[in-house]
């Protein structure tokens, strides 16, 4: 029998097929709240926007993109990736705010899977970060911007992005369950993943960087996942140069080493620590 005033025992239940149904559910109560607070929405999506108006328009005609290609569509592909990197914070912000609020307490009261909660939230904001590449992609091709490949070539560049931005989901969900509130976990997220982007050649080539600053960029996963998918949409211009490292070479290969990579470090960290918070 439970003390008067402790949390309820629940029923621990396990198995990955239940830790994925009960995700889903998980799922849908986030993305309910989205639909519910449209403004989540909105302010996610006219930020991406912003970029691209203004590198597209303001700065598109002082910066050079490689030959063959022109720069909104060279520029497209590097706002993708910079968009649904920055969208995986809503990750940690979201169980920072669940953990302040009690709602963790309220979901260990239920006999549900342990790891529910992360599989929940790191799939709702990846279908938020589908919604908001799709208002992108109807705003770059408004600009100018066109998929030179096949059908396929050009889904897979989407689900290269989205399993990237999922992989940096996770790593957003041990942030969250380890600071304390959701404001810090966005300012702290901020000050890593800005430079990180800008750090890349999401926004221009990297041939002509300070050396060590593009020995960075060249094996950052940031210029993988734009390299690849610029590859997979056709908006490549011309080959990288012979010296160019082995991860610009293959970037599809290099990223998604680097989404196991991440998945198989950050998972386990993060239902970890999501045990230990749901405790406290």
């Amino acid at each position: 029998m439970t003390p008067p005033g402790a949390a309820p025992t629940p029923v621990r239940t396990g198995g990955p097929v239940k830790a994925l149904v009960d995700g889903a559910i998980v799922a849908k109560r986030n993305l309910i709240k989205i639909k519910r607070v449209p403004d989540l929405l909105v302010f996610s999506t006219i930020s991406p926007i912003m970029f691209i108006l203004l590198f597209g328009y303001i700065f598109g005609s002082a910066i050079q993109a490689p030959p063959g290609v022109g720069y909104r569509e060279y520029l497209i592909p590097g706002i993708f990736a910079q968009t649904v990197i920055f969208g995986a914070t809503t990750t940690g912000s979201g169980l920072a705010d669940d953990i302040q609020k009690g709602i963790v307490d309220r979901f260990r009261s239920l006999p549900m899977s342990r790891s529910a909660v992360l599989v929940g939230r790191t799939t709702s904001d990846v279908l938020n970060n589908v919604l908001v590449v799709v208002i992108m992609s109807v705003t770059g091709l408004i600009i100018g911007w066109r998929i030179r490949t096949s059908v396929g070539e050009a889904l897979a560049g989407f689900v290269l992005l989205l399993l990237f931005a999922y992989a940096m989901s996770w790593i957003m969900a041990l942030v969250g369950l380890v600071v304390p509130s959701p404001e810090v976990v966005n300012n702290a997220s901020f000050v890593v993943i800005f430079p990180l982007t800008f750090i890349a050649n999401t926004f221009v080539p990297t041939q002509n960087f300070p050396s060590v600053l593009r020995t960075i960029a060249n094996w950052n996963p940031v210029t993988t996942v734009t390299q690849a998918s610029r590859q997979l949409f056709g908006n490549t211009g011309s080959a990288p140069l012979p010296t160019s490292p082995w991860p610009l070479h293959h970037p599809i290969v290099y990223t998604l080493l680097w989404v196991l990579g991440l998945l198989a470090v950050f998972v386990p960290l993060s239902v970890r620590q999501y045990k230990r918070a749901a405790s406290r």
